[in-house]
């Protein structure tokens, strides 16, 4: 097993010691399992977001949780393999998770996002009061590509794309299959995603250049992303000392 894969795994096997017990701050990763067409695994919004996760904590003073693995991916529902919980579901597990956090002396927690499509996060962290920080939002993610010097943005490239593949090549390069190069598709407008899913739009799963990514843009990725997540610690902070 490398060392990147064992990291990854930290958080299923630790004891409690005095870090944890002293960490005000939790990230708890959010994934997905859903098709990332022919090169990507299922687990793929997993897996980054628990190397984010990782990577923040290797710069910063967090306790890392053991990701959620299952989340809001209806609108991959064509493909098989793909599994979704509801919104509600989502919503009641974090709350959950963050409620029990706060009794065991973790009061702030970072919701550390993988999956676009689980919007009902920016709820949750809306309604914590200021006990919660969703990371990384859009604008971060399209900051990160342009200082990894990414070619594409998160609209072209949404899903399965350079900035995915990119982060798999440089983390877990075992797990990004040899059709990558080939798998290119550009969309035009997905005005009705919502309603009718990404299916209409993309005939192999992709929307997006993974035939660009590199494992140096994902390792520029995730330093960008180190950087940024310093502003929300600061504010997890304000807040903490309020109360």
């Amino acid at each position: 097993m490398d060392e990147r894969t064992t990291r990854s795994l930290l958080p299923l096997t630790t004891t409690v010691e005095e870090g944890e017990r002293a960490a005000r701050v939790a990230l708890l990763p959010v994934g997905s399992l859903e098709q990332h067409g022919p090169h990507l695994p299922l687990v793929t919004d997993t897996v980054i977001a628990c190397t984010v996760a990782a990577a923040l904590a290797d710069a910063h003073p967090v306790r890392v949780l053991p990701p959620l693995t299952l989340s809001c991916s209806h609108e991959h529902a064509a493909w098989p393999g793909t599994v979704s919980i509801s919104a509600r579901t989502l919503h009641a597990v974090v709350t959950d998770a963050a409620d029990s956090l706060r009794r065991s002396g973790t009061p702030r927690l970072v919701l550390v996002n993988g999956h676009g499509g689980n919007h009902v996060l920016a709820n949750v962290v809306q309604e914590s009061g200021g006990a919660m920080a969703l990371f990384p939002q859009a604008h971060e993610w399209e900051a990160a590509r342009v200082t990894a010097g990414m070619a594409t943005d998160n609209d072209t490239d949404m899903h399965a794309g350079e900035l995915e593949t990119s982060v798999l090549l440089h983390a877990h390069p075992g797990m990004v299959g040899p059709g990558a190069a080939y798998a290119d598709h550009v969309t035009g407008p997905r005005d009705h995603m919502p309603t009718l899913g990404l299916a209409p739009y993309t005939p192999n799963g992709v929307a997006g250049r993974p035939s660009l990514a590199t494992a140096d843009k994902g390792g520029r990725l995730l330093a960008a992303l180190v950087d940024a997540f310093a502003g929300h610690l600061a504010a997890l902070r304000r807040t903490d000392d309020q109360h």
